[in-house]
């Protein structure tokens, strides 16, 4: 279960990233 709470938290972490890398550019 923490597996997978971990995983999703990083792919929502990496979306916010690229979302603020694309409005930045």
């Amino acid at each position: 279960m923490f597996l997978m709470d971990i995983m999703i938290s990083l792919m929502l972490m990496v979306l916010l990233v690229i979302c603020v890398l694309v409005g930045v550019a």
